[in-house]
């Protein structure tokens, strides 16, 4: 068990970079944390880590090392939870990465907590794209197609991108016929935090027409701001469709140029391949699969009913 024990605080360490950090996590001092990966290394008779006054970093070793630690961790974890499956609810934490789209996110994630109250949820919102591996997550979601081969992967659903503006705004500044007449009007982009480039507007354009630069009237790395800023009038926004929904059908934003835009994303969550699913992980994915577009399918079902009916 002791051997057990310094491998969870050396892994630990490695995933926080920090002993200080890997003790708050583990309920322990920094100095227990250091000692214990110290005792380690005489008995292996290797470094692992390269210390310094501000930070640690593992070494050739120590990466190596890792990697069977992390294996080691999950099988007796997988061997703990073969045990108490069959007598207990999914429980425990969840270290989960989601998107800035809470208006999406969040009815599913509140749910989903009121269902399983005994899975204590450790969530990051971020846009940047994180090493679910290195960083420890146990599962993310995200848009794109997976690139990591050490990931699995599971689509929770489809959405498009549209142009939105006002009422107000399109009235005093006039309709758009063609994506040439962006050129002449307040345009909200969206800069990716992780990188700072400007989200790119998916419009088609004819094959001899000439490449343009949208003028920015205001840059903003939050999609929520955007949308607040074109519903009072100030300009056209490029957001996804399920954040714009409502505000569209109660005719606080219109779509324009909605013929000229070729979008769609798929959003996905992602774990480690190697990561034994757990009850509280399986559940998790499967509720998430389950919820999270739900709404947004009842709404194109009732929209279509309309559309037949009349």
């Amino acid at each position: 068990m002791e051997s057990l024990n310094s491998i969870a605080f050396f892994v630990q360490a490695a995933e926080t970079r920090s002993f200080s950090e890997a003790g708050r996590n583990l309920g322990v001092s920094s100095s227990a944390v250091g000692k214990s990966v110290s005792r380690l290394e005489e008995r292996l008779g290797v470094r692992l880590f390269h210390r310094s006054t501000r930070s640690i970093t593992l070494t050739a070793e120590g990466t190596l090392f890792l990697e069977r630690c992390r294996r080691i961790l999950c099988e007796v974890e997988a061997a703990e939870l073969e045990l108490a499956e069959t007598q207990q609810a999914p429980r425990g934490r969840l270290r989960i990465s989601l998107p800035l789209v809470g208006m999406l996110v969040m009815p599913a994630l509140t749910a989903f907590m009121h269902r399983y109250p005994a899975i204590e949820l450790d969530v990051d919102f971020s846009d940047r794209l994180v090493d679910v591996i290195e960083e420890g997550f146990d599962v993310v979601m995200r848009t794109g197609k997976p690139a990591d081969s050490r990931l699995m992967s599971r689509p929770l659903g489809n959405y498009r991108l549209k142009l939105v503006a006002s009422p107000d705004y399109l009235a005093s500044h006039g309709t758009l016929e063609v994506p040439a007449d962006l050129a002449h009007h307040a345009c909200l982009q969206h800069k990716f935090p992780s990188t700072g480039k400007f989200e790119p507007w998916p419009l088609k354009r004819a094959e001899d027409a000439s490449e343009w630069v949208l003028p920015a009237s205001m840059v903003c790395n939050t999609s929520a701001a955007l949308m607040d800023v074109a519903v009072a009038g100030l300009g056209i926004a490029c957001l996804p469709d399920f954040m714009v929904r409502r505000a569209i059908e109660r005719g606080e934003l219109t779509p324009v140029l909605d013929a000229y835009i070729e979008h769609q994303g798929t959003f996905r969550l992602l774990w480690p391949s190697s990561k034994h699913l757990s009850p509280k992980l399986r559940v998790f994915i499967d509720f998430m699969v389950e919820t999270l577009f739900a709404e947004k399918a009842v709404a194109q079902e009732e929209s279509t009913e309309l559309t037949t009916h009349h």
